[in-house]
């Protein structure tokens, strides 16, 4: 019963503030966050979701900037509650496990923002959160892994959802690798988030209401939908993001080819010249 409080607790708080936000963005304007303005949100998480989240943190980062807390103690610490969610959730402890994962989320939304603000962005630190975040997203999969680990059915969507978060992390830096702009697409990893957190939230809710069914579907539907929209729609955006890249690099290619034929020609006319003549 607490778990389920605890879910109360925690639904109850988003969607108090994001009702807040929403008279507030009527009455004085929106809060425009360069973040925000330069990702756009997405088909799935919207733009004033975002700029909810933004306007509840913000005020937080003049406050652990004079601790002198660092933005590689917030990553580094984020970690804690990123554990215990999948600790919970591997338990069955679905409210709890969404509190801590946004608990953890905020940490990693937090520590950007203070490194921009103390001046200490750098690419090991962009490193560190990015290796955290992997960590972060594999705690909570694999809560969902264990808890579900006699259910087959259901174990095949979280694998699936797995395997599709896996691969859009994958393309993104690929296509950074090789040069090339990263595709945007859908089911980023604040996204996979956002519905994870979501679903976990919301199902104590739906277990107490259908506590006397017999079926796992109806009781969990809510991080089972959740899964679900995941699983599909991150490995359409896998296969989307893949085409993009290789028609960005076969453009590159064409473009390398047409801007140098003379060269080619002249390589595949020279005659060849004896060693001991060079």
């Amino acid at each position: 019963m607490s778990d389920l409080y605890i879910s109360i607790a925690v639904t109850s708080f988003f969607v108090s503030a994001l009702l807040v936000y929403l008279v507030r963005s009527a009455l004085v304007g929106r809060v425009r966050h360069a973040r925000t303005e330069a990702d756009g949100g997405s088909v799935f998480v919207n733009k004033t979701t975002m700029e909810m989240v933004y306007w509840i943190i913000d005020p937080m980062i003049s406050f652990i900037a004079a601790l002198r807390i660092t933005p590689n103690m917030v990553t580094l610490g984020s970690l804690i509650p990123a554990a215990g969610a999948g600790v919970a959730i591997g338990c069955g402890w679905f409210g709890l496990g969404a509190t801590l994962a946004v608990l953890a989320a905020f940490g990693d939304i937090i520590d950007g923002l203070l490194a921009r603000k103390m001046g200490l962005s750098s690419d090991a630190g962009e490193l560190v959160d990015a290796a955290v975040d992997r960590y972060s997203e594999m705690f909570f999969f694999g809560g969902l892994v264990y808890y579900y680990r006699d259910h087959d059915q259901v174990l095949f969507i979280v694998l699936a959802a797995i395997i599709g978060s896996f691969m859009v992390s994958y393309t993104t830096a690929k296509a950074e690798a090789m040069g090339v702009p990263a595709p945007r697409g859908a089911m980023r990893r604040g996204e996979r988030g956002a519905y994870l957190m979501t679903g976990a939230a919301f199902t104590p809710l739906a277990s107490a209401l259908f506590a006397r069914s017999p079926s796992l579907a109806l009781r969990e539907v809510p991080i089972l939908l959740a899964l679900s929209i995941v699983a599909v729609v991150a490995n359409i955006s896998v296969v989307q993001r893949l085409l993009a890249i290789a028609t960005l690099l076969r453009e590159r290619e064409a473009a390398k080819r047409s801007a140098s034929p003379f060269d080619d020609e002249a390589m595949a006319t020279k005659p060849d010249v004896p060693v001991g003549m060079v």
